[in-house]
């Protein structure tokens, strides 16, 4: 999957209600102050793109495995060693970004799929961003992307819901919970706002990371993959780490066309309707 490896990676910690809790890293935000209590806790890297010229330099702030191409739209490769992994289900976008003096100016998200932001679960790291990216095949986006007519209330987005499962020993479990993407704590235009304004005043501070030095160093990339947050878990999810020949299966569909029974129809027969859906589907090595 090369296609996006020109692109910004970038995640949104905290956009969905207790799924922190969940993930066991509420206490890794707690120095972290936010403007709202529903507000995102802050946003991480997950790929920094290497520029096509030197930027003085300034890449050397950015760390080397955060420039090792994490996506696959087919597979999960686990860490070596015995640590745990969980798959976080989410809505990632594609977007466009405008520059004005230098600086981060416009955010305009253009396509909108299923995503996997897959994370390992330790203790210790000094910054989120140190879960995120173990090397290749550690990320997921669907090949099928839904074209947005417009990131606000009206628009196409209005219809998707998310769901997410794990396929373990033949069975199919629900991992994540079926949920409206307005169940978003920050969606549309505050959440543009919200990224644009984070990403420029966004400082190293606890688990956070400068962004904008990020994306200088960068040689300021036009085009961002940005994950907006991982929905909560369902029980078993919550319980359940990644293991060898498991499939976590993430879809975002259009709930007016679409019944979250016919959903689970087909991932158990793994036949999806790509017309009102965007599928990963990635089986555990």
């Amino acid at each position: 999957m090369p296609k996006y490896e020109k692109f910004l990676g970038l995640g949104i910690a905290g956009n969905f209600a207790l799924h922190l809790a969940q993930a066991g890293e509420l206490e890794y935000f707690k120095d972290i102050i936010t403007a709202e209590e529903a507000a995102p806790k802050g946003i991480f890297p997950f790929f920094l793109p290497k520029p096509n010229f030197p930027v003085d330099g300034l890449f050397l702030h950015a760390k080397d495995i955060l420039s090792t191409y994490p996506l696959s739209s087919a597979i999960i490769r686990l860490p070596k060693g015995d640590l745990n992994v969980q798959a976080e289900p989410e809505v990632g976008l594609i977007c466009d970004l405008e520059y004005t003096a230098g600086k981060l100016s416009k955010i305009t998200p253009t396509f909108f799929g299923a995503y996997n932001d897959c994370s390992i679960r330790v203790d210790g790291v000094k910054k989120i961003s140190d879960k995120k990216n173990w090397g290749e095949d550690t990320k997921g986006f669907s090949n099928t992307l839904i074209p947005i007519d417009k990131f606000e209330e009206g628009g196409v987005m209005d219809n998707y819901s998310i769901t997410s499962f794990l396929r373990r020993d033949g069975e199919v479990h629900a991992y994540g919970e079926d949920v409206q993407l307005s169940g978003y704590s920050y969606f549309y235009e505050k959440l543009l706002d919200w990224m644009l304004n984070q990403i420029t005043t966004q400082e190293d501070f606890g688990p956070l990371e400068a962004i904008e030095e990020y994306i200088l160093a960068c040689g300021n990339p036009k085009e961002a993959l940005i994950s907006i947050g991982a929905t909560r878990y369902t029980e078993y999810g919550e319980k359940t780490f990644l293991k060898l020949h498991d499939e976590v299966v993430v879809v975002v569909y259009n709930s007016k066309h679409l019944s979250s029974e016919a959903i689970l129809e087909c991932v158990k027969n793994s036949s999806y309707d790509t017309l009102n859906m965007s599928v990963l589907a990635q089986k555990v090595l």
